[in-house]
């Protein structure tokens, strides 16, 4: 693991890999690397002409790229439900799938179906979206799910009764370690019951550390608060490092011969805020069975999806 790099990928020729918000930041950045080895990528979109775009970039630097563009809004049940009928209907296998899209610290908004964004989009979207296609990737020998979480989750509480701030007053941070800790949390308790029931599919989970991206900025635009917009995009300047390199993770999960169902990846520099991937420690609240167990009881409630492990 010292020193992996993109280059290290192993070529993925004939397998399949579906990005979700690959239209830009880390998912853009994944979906480059994974079609640069050779996979054929599916790049699931909410906008359609932006994931086009992205598409015309990767071919910029993989002119034989396999891509595929579909639409995907998380934050909309009957859209993922959509996409996983289209995406079996056109895909017999799928070995990779990285729940990477996400929202962060935006004001109180609600999803299609009444959810807080934050958890709809980040949580409950990828929680539908994985039950969906899990008959497909128990279909494909050694199928890989990498959930992307942040560091954000070691300030998460999951409130299970409340788990959309009906009755608590909103606060868009906690919201968002809510959110991430159920990714990461998700991930986890995902791998036990892989395991439990015996299915070959590689549940892991991965952060980008502190990687410049559009994503911390979208919340301050929403509110209009200019001022933390800009101290934003000063921090994601002198701090930040580049989405390629917060992408590293994610694509060690996804690709690496060594990644077993469970493992947790991040950067191996200072706090995991940089650097190169590396297996790293959850938080001990991401660790709490029960709480895991009440979560994936409440995301079946709520979504509908049932997994049957």
């Amino acid at each position: 693991m010292p020193g992996w790099d993109i280059a290290d990928i192993p070529h993925l020729t004939g397998r399949t890999a579906v990005v979700t918000g690959a239209n830009s930041g880390l998912g853009l950045e994944t979906a480059r690397a994974l079609a640069g080895a050779g996979a054929q990528v599916v790049l699931a979109c909410r906008n359609i002409g932006k994931g086009e775009h992205a598409a015309e970039q990767i071919r910029r630097d993989h002119p034989a790229a396999r891509l595929q563009v579909m639409p995907l809004d998380l934050a909309d049940l009957s859209s993922v439900e959509s996409f996983v009928a289209d995406l079996c209907a056109s895909h017999e296998r799928l070995d990779m799938l990285v729940n990477n899209a996400g929202v962060m610290a935006l004001p109180l908004r609600r999803t299609a179906d009444g959810f807080e964004m934050q958890i709809g989009t980040n949580h409950l979207g990828h929680f539908a979206l994985t039950g969906r296609l899990l008959d497909r990737l128990r279909a494909t020998p050694g199928a890989r799910v990498v959930t992307v979480s942040s560091l954000a989750h070691t300030f998460g509480r999951i409130d299970t009764d409340d788990l959309n701030w009906n009755t608590r007053g909103y606060k868009r941070w906690l919201a968002y370690g809510q959110a991430k800790l159920a990714n990461l949390m998700f991930a986890l308790e995902f791998d036990r019951r892989l395991r439990a029931a015996g299915v070959d599919v590689i549940s892991a989970a991965a952060h980008p550390g502190y990687a410049a991206t559009h994503l911390q900025l979208a919340g301050p635009e929403m509110s209009g608060s200019r001022l933390a917009a800009t101290g934003m995009r000063l921090a994601n300047r002198v701090f930040a490092q580049s989405q390629r390199r917060g992408a590293l993770p994610s694509l060690y999960a996804a690709t690496a011969n060594d990644v077993c169902g469970g493992d947790y990846f991040g950067p191996d520099g200072l706090r995991e805020f940089w650097g190169k991937p590396t297996r790293v420690k959850p938080a001990g609240r991401a660790l709490k069975r029960d709480t895991a167990a009440r979560l994936w009881a409440v995301s079946e409630q709520l979504t509908g999806v049932a997994y049957g492990i």
